[in-house]
């Protein structure tokens, strides 16, 4: 049974690292078990770890669901200088996504539902399990 995941992103400036997620997340970590490793609970039970070492430049993307996906945009670029993110959307596909990079070439992005019905379904369904 699952019950928990980790994703773990690696920077090369483990201060850096953890000011530039301090942003983006909007918040501290929640976690600091040694040096060179910090890491932010998304939602319960899903956590971001953030570790000082080599980027793997070729993984990812990790988009994380967020109610305002422009109003996310316009403050990663006016807070940390993103110049690579666009929204996008298809007609069949539920959501809008953008894709970003972070100073140490890790994707990452956000998405948001366009039906905020489903949306607001989806939040309680988190809320309740909790």
């Amino acid at each position: 049974m699952v019950f928990e995941m980790t994703i773990q992103v690696r920077v090369e400036d483990i201060r850096e690292g953890r000011k530039w997620y301090q942003t983006m997340l909007n918040r501290t970590p929640d976690f600091i078990p040694h040096e060179g490793f910090v890491e932010w609970e998304i939602i319960p039970g899903c956590w971001l770890q953030v570790a000082e070492g080599k980027p793997a430049i070729t993984s990812g993307p990790l988009r994380l669901g967020v109610t305002d996906i422009e109003g996310e945009r316009e403050r990663l670029v006016k807070e940390l200088k993103i110049d690579d993110f666009v929204i996008y959307s298809r007609e069949e596909v539920p959501v809008k996504w953008g894709t970003f990079s972070d100073p140490w070439g890790n994707r990452l992005g956000f998405f948001e539902y366009l039906d905020k019905e489903e949306e607001k379904q989806r939040i309680n369904t988190l809320v309740m399990k909790n």
